[in-house]
């Protein structure tokens, strides 16, 4: 049965320090969640971004929260790099993991399916291989002369969303972002905050449902309005373009990405210097 909790700062004491994090990069990306991590003083963390990530991983790493990240990417976009990850990349402070869209994707397929490995093209003649050795090139069993890649099973301890309704069993409306069932199904645990949890049973709901994680596949649950903010949460809110800016210009240096985390994350008022 899924626990509901009272709030994301609650929702994060369930995950240990040192934990294998998954997070998708679009639809309800649980900025609430990494704030409530932040707070906790999270350590450690293995971030696995579905595949790519932005301000969730970059405010994380800025923080200290996480020790290895396994991505194809981290960017804040059109407001430019991702200051604390390339601070913490160049300083050695992080463990990366490159990778590749699909890598990541087949990865979790694999663990969704119960399987060690799974098999992907593309990836022979790329410089990728060098520095994944765990990518194996094996032969194709049903054709000669025909190498592919195994790329282990990605199992997360946690997999952390925001969606926009959620009901009070626990069940998860996602919308469009079927991703999301890809990590519902391949971690071990299911993280989730909602804009709204209501008491009706949205399994009943046959425009709904099939967009549904059922709730005997999320672990807890917790209400937080606004919960993806800065980022956008379609049919619900859009980005906030002007914190997203001030967000890459406040956050160059460690400085300055101290002095966002008290005020944003903490809600400390901070003396102008």
């Amino acid at each position: 049965m899924t626990q509901i909790l009272t709030s994301a700062d609650a929702l994060v004491r369930l995950v240990p320090d040192g934990a294998k994090i998954a997070v998708f990069k679009d639809s309800g990306i649980p900025m609430e969640i990494a704030r409530a991590l932040v707070r906790r003083d999270a350590r450690g963390l293995h971030l696995v971004t579905v595949p790519t990530s932005g301000e969730f991983a970059d405010m994380l790493i800025g923080a200290g929260c996480v020790s290895v990240i396994e991505t194809a990417g981290v960017s804040l976009g059109e407001f430019g790099p991702a200051h604390a990850f390339v601070r913490a990349v160049k300083a050695g402070a992080i463990e990366i993991r490159d990778s590749t869209c699909p890598a990541v994707y087949t990865g979790l397929q694999a663990a969704e399916k119960g399987i060690p490995f799974m098999p992907i093209r593309g990836l022979i003649g790329s410089d990728l291989l060098g520095v994944r050795p765990d990518y194996k090139v094996i032969g194709n069993p049903f054709a000669d002369d025909d190498p592919i890649v195994a790329i282990p099973a990605i199992r997360p301890d946690v997999a952390v969303m925001h969606v926009p309704l959620a009901d009070r069993f626990g069940n998860l409306w996602i919308s469009r972002a079927h991703e999301l069932k890809i990590l519902a199904h391949a971690s071990v645990l299911t993280l989730a905050t909602a804009e709204e949890i209501v008491d009706d049973n949205l399994a009943l709901d046959e425009t709904r449902a099939p967009a549904l994680i059922p709730g005997h596949s999320v672990a807890a649950l917790a209400p937080a309005p606004n919960g993806a903010w800065p980022m956008d949460l379609p049919g619900r809110y859009a980005a906030d373009t002007g914190h997203r800016r001030a967000y890459a210009d406040r956050t160059r240096t460690p400085e300055g990405m101290a002095t966002y985390l008290r005020e944003v994350v903490f809600g400390e008022t901070v003396a102008a210097e």
